[in-house]
């Protein structure tokens, strides 16, 4: 089987869906399939683990020219939509006549959808909805996030497959003083971030620190940084910048507690990152992990100040042996059910159920 995946980027900067895709790639590869992975800035084409990966194959030059090189695939996966080379994509599968998988990513989300409300709403009426409405199959990485493409009775299936984590080996702490608490991912408006400087002030947790490790998105960071000296929390407060390879690992050792009080999330990334290092999570009912909280291995809170206060003022109370067995039960969690060779396969199964209706129509 041929497959191309399509993104925008494949660059640690552009958040969760660059490592997600990418590591999709690989895994489909490793699995046996022919994939070919096109990333719209090009930056596929430079990254070290995909350019050396048996089987993989990163593909540049305009999509037309993409497909042309790869050869004809069987299917094309797009992930993302909106931006011109997902419409460019869903005109070259209908003229190809090649069926494609469409990832939401979260883009239909009701907090997505409303951000940027009025150019989303013309581009929908465009061309989007009719995009959607030709696709083959949609993807959803949790129950919440497919519920939600449901509801738009775009007349297509939609099949939930979970992103896939890669579990690590824990290694020692750097031997801090204090204990950490790391929010990690964009800084950017979905994220929460107000929320989470107010709850911190008000609780001013004695022997803790907060991190913001993450990219600033459209200067976003700045607004943080005030809201911050605003609280008189510049002392409690560290901002890392964007982590990658041994600086997030080393994050990820260090913290004895992640947080996440995101708006919306299709999937969280970071929650799986964090217990698959060990690390308890605190985030919010607007992210679709409510696993962590049957499996003891975090809290799932309000995307309110008061709910994430509520839910800070119980983690910081607890002794750091206890939060690293609820890491633990996490790491369990993520190995069970979270694996890529499973995700792979769950994939590639519906990669081949469309082709076998493809050749029966």
């Amino acid at each position: 089987m041929r497959v191309i995946l399509a993104v925008k980027s494949v660059s640690p900067s552009y958040g969760g869906p660059a490592f997600s895709v990418s590591r999709l790639a690989q895994a489909l590869a490793d699995g046996g399939i022919e994939v070919g992975l096109w990333a719209s800035d090009m930056s596929a084409a430079t990254t070290p683990l995909l350019t050396a990966r048996a089987r993989l194959r990163p593909i540049t030059g305009s999509l037309a020219q993409a497909l042309d090189r790869f050869g004809r695939p069987d299917i094309l996966h797009d992930n993302g939509i909106w931006l011109p080379h997902n419409h460019r994509l869903a005109e070259l599968a209908r003229r190809r006549r090649l069926p494609r998988v469409v990832s939401t990513r979260g883009m239909l989300e009701p907090w997505a959808m409303s951000h940027k409300k009025l150019k989303k709403r013309i581009a929908w009426w465009l061309y989007q909805r009719r995009d959607l409405s030709g696709a083959a199959y949609h993807h959803a990485t949790a129950a919440a996030e497919a519920e939600n493409v449901e509801r738009l009775k775009l007349g297509v299936p939609v099949g939930v497959i979970p992103n896939g984590i890669d579990i690590v080996e824990q290694r020692p702490r750097s031997g801090k003083q204090a204990r950490r608490a790391l929010f990690l991912g964009r800084i950017h408006p979905v994220k929460g971030l107000p929320l989470l400087i107010e709850a911190w002030s008000h609780l001013r947790p004695r022997g803790w620190e907060l991190q913001i490790a993450g990219p600033d998105e459209t200067g976003y960071r700045g607004e943080i940084e005030r809201l911050v000296h605003a609280a008189s929390l510049t002392e409690a407060v560290q901002f890392l910048g964007p982590l990658e390879g041994e600086a997030k690992e080393r994050a990820f050792a260090d913290a004895d507690l992640l947080v996440l009080p995101s708006f919306s999330e299709s999937f969280g990334m970071a929650v799986g990152e964090a217990l698959a290092h060990g690390v308890p999570v605190l985030t919010t009912t607007s992210v679709p992990w409510p696993m962590i909280a049957q499996h003891g291995c975090g809290w799932r809170v309000p995307a309110t100040i008061e709910g994430i206060a509520d839910g800070l003022r119980e983690a910081l109370a607890l002794d750091a042996a206890v939060l690293a067995t609820m890491g633990q039960r996490g790491q369990e969690l993520v190995r069970r059910d979270f694996a890529w060779p499973n995700v792979a396969r769950q994939f590639i199964a519906t990669y081949e159920g469309l082709l076998r209706q493809n050749r029966h129509r």
